[in-house]
């Protein structure tokens, strides 16, 4: 027999059986699930969208509401021209609206006791339909929505 062929069999040179050495599986689960949990909470799930609002300098509005567009977002829903509307519908008016004039702008006016999330998901629609002149308008300076 050559050395080689000794060395591949399962007993040792004392005609012992050799016990062999194998990975044990709990702490290999350990460090999987430990790998999954740091890489599941280090990547953001939340898909985001961004929506830049300028301010107008000094306080002052930058044009004037003359010939704007209302969107009114409400505890009840949105309005559009005095008429609650479902959003798709809303973004069709408005596009519909702003054909001949693309740079009309939008008021949108939160109501009281509306979510933040509500007005941004708005204000979120209108900006991918192509709105590039939306105004947030305060309700407070207004007073109460009804």
């Amino acid at each position: 027999m050559t050395p080689s062929s000794t060395a591949a069999l399962s007993f040792s040179r004392s005609g012992r059986r050799r016990r062999a050495r194998l990975i044990g599986l709990t702490p290999l689960i350990d460090v999987v699930f430990i790998l999954l949990l740091f890489f599941m909470l280090a990547y953001n799930l939340s898909n985001e969208h961004r929506i830049t609002l300028d301010t107008a300098a000094g306080g002052a509005p930058a044009h004037g509401i003359a010939g704007a567009l209302l969107v009114e977002v409400r505890t009840d829903g949105v309005r559009y021209a005095g008429h609650y509307v479902p959003m798709k519908t809303l973004i069709a008016r408005v596009t519909a609206a702003r054909r001949g004039n693309p740079d009309r702008r939008v008021l949108v006016r939160s109501g009281n006791g509306v979510t933040l999330q509500d007005t941004v998901r708005v204000l979120d629609a209108l900006s991918q339909a192509g709105v590039q002149d939306i105004s947030l308008m305060n309700t407070a300076a207004d007073g109460p929505s009804s």
